[in-house]
């Protein structure tokens, strides 16, 4: 048995069409069987409610009298793309604001214009013949714009990697804030209710399909920007008209140290054609797996710390070197099923009818690493190799006398294996002496205990920022053992400058 996408849009358009939730399929098909679930279900809703960074919109904001070439454009003091045409803007939703930084960004923009609320509409130009103004500030409303065309590149991952932190300080990411020594691990996603799983091969999801986004009747353009679905990390490009959509399923977000990011709510209606899609569509969260990736490497190809599915992640904990470890997730698996529940009553009121893809996704397709031809200049190309050192139980004026010796104002401190535990600089020992006047004192009693390092291999630029980031003026370079193997100081960096390096 077969059903005909004809079929199943005369079933909605009549009100008889069946429409259920994806985490319901799985139950009909064990209580069914596939042959009674394609008998009695039309269409499988999604959803999914999460943080999409690569998202936006599109503005027409009609011409003034005298008109303007508008060559920069803010809405509310963010910055939005004005390269396009005289009064057409593309408005990001990570672009900060000018004067409130990380903590308004353009997706706050987008979520003050869906609530009705105004926003400061300010331009500049240097004048042309057919377009004389030089400056515009008024206010808008969404109502007020010819156009505002919500275009996300890329919504909607297929899967995405879990991330966890195995260094020592607590990380803030895009993936909210990871705690050291693996203390938690944070994931986004729906699961079984995204709209990827349930079709993984992408025949029924694809160009020109209607879609749930924001609230509002969207489409599917195509595959989204770093789509990976030969690795099972499919995204969609997404569109749909901001006029129709509520802030019940679009929201702002600043995620600290990192920036400003755009909640949306998103689904997809798959019709029920055959029993592959049945079969596809019965997915649970035990057969849905992804990576937990150590956010803690700064490296494009993070470390795999294990493989998990999407159930552990919602249970609360995972198993990470024989200790259990917390979860969260960044995504609202109680909104997604809010959108699923009310892409399915669009369904079956007849508001919604259904289309196949005008144009399939290559499901084989990978993206490509940029392509870098610079090698990035790594600690152990410019890093001190000559190295004075104390151990712990030396004394203080001991550790003095190397200073000076060495013309130095770091001095790593190592233990009985040769291992750094510890460094002192001038500034403490100038403390110490003074102090104590200079007696009984050991290394082990003013070294500092937690030190910032880096690794051999570790990029300069990466090094660079944990120096501005502690403000400190060097790393001990360490290898995979732990043992002291350099020194990178600020001076080494002034050299790299004076040869060219650009960060």
């Amino acid at each position: 048995m077969e059903k005909t996408i004809e079929l199943i849009n005369t079933r909605i358009r009549d009100g008889n069409a069946r429409a259920v939730r994806a985490d319901q399929m799985p139950d009909i098909v064990d209580e069914l069987g596939v042959k009674g679930a394609l008998r009695e279900v039309d269409v499988v809703t999604t959803g999914t409610f999460g943080a999409m960074c690569s998202s936006g919109a599109f503005f027409n904001f009609g011409h003034s009298d005298p008109p303007i070439r508008m060559e920069k454009v803010w809405l509310n003091e963010v910055e939005a793309y004005a390269g396009i045409a005289a009064v057409d803007a593309y408005l990001g939703a990570t672009q900060k604001s000018e004067t409130q930084g990380t903590s308004y960004g353009g997706a706050h923009v987008l979520e003050d214009l869906v609530a009705g609320n105004s926003v400061q509409l300010r331009a500049q130009s240097k004048g042309t013949d057919c377009y004389p103004r030089k400056t515009l500030e008024i206010d808008l409303t969404l109502e007020d714009m010819n156009q505002a065309t919500m275009v996300n590149p890329r919504n909607s991952y297929q899967s995405y990697v879990a991330a966890s932190n195995t260094t020592d300080r607590t990380l803030y990411t895009y993936m909210g804030a990871l705690l050291p020594n693996t203390g938690n691990v944070s994931y986004s996603g729906a699961g079984c209710l995204s709209p990827i799983p349930n079709d993984p091969d992408l025949r029924i999801i694809g160009s020109g399909v209607p879609i749930f986004l924001c609230g509002a009747e969207g489409m599917i353009i195509g595959e989204g920007t770093q789509a990976s679905p030969g690795n099972g990390f499919a995204t969609l490009m997404t569109t749909g008209d901001m006029n129709g959509m509520s802030t019940d399923f679009l929201r702002a977000a600043t995620f600290k140290g990192y920036n400003s990011t755009l909640y949306v709510g998103l689904g997809v209606p798959i019709p029920v054609l055959d029993e592959d899609i049945v079969r596809r569509t019965a997915v649970r969260d035990e057969d849905l797996k992804t990576t937990i990736a150590d956010y803690g490497v700064p490296n494009r190809d993070r470390p795999t710390l294990r493989e998990v599915t999407y159930a552990e992640l919602k249970s609360g904990l995972v198993e990470m070197n024989g200790e259990e470890v917390k979860t969260s997730s960044l995504s609202s698996y109680k909104k997604a099923l809010e959108v699923a529940d009310e892409l399915k009553a669009w369904v079956e009121s007849g508001r919604m009818e259904l289309a196949l893809p005008t144009r399939r996704m290559n499901t084989q397709k990978t993206p490509r690493p940029m392509r870098d031809q610079a090698r990035t200049p790594l600690v152990r190309d410019i890093m001190n190799t000559n190295l004075v050192t104390i151990g712990e139980d030396e004394k203080i004026q001991t550790a003095a006398k190397r200073l000076l010796k060495g013309e130095i104002n770091h001095l790593p401190v190592l233990d009985d294996t040769n291992r750094l535990v510890g460094i002192v600089t001038t500034f403490d020992i100038s403390k110490a002496v003074a102090a104590s006047n200079g007696k009984g004192e050991t290394v082990r009693d003013i070294m500092t205990r937690r030190v910032v390092s880096t690794s051999p291999t570790e990029p300069v630029d990466v090094a660079t920022r944990k120096l501005e980031k502690n403000n400190i003026s060097a790393l001990p370079v360490v290898d995979e053992t732990g043992k002291l193997v350099g020194i990178l100081s600020a001076i080494d960096l002034g050299k790299l400058f004076e040869r060219g390096w650009k960060r």
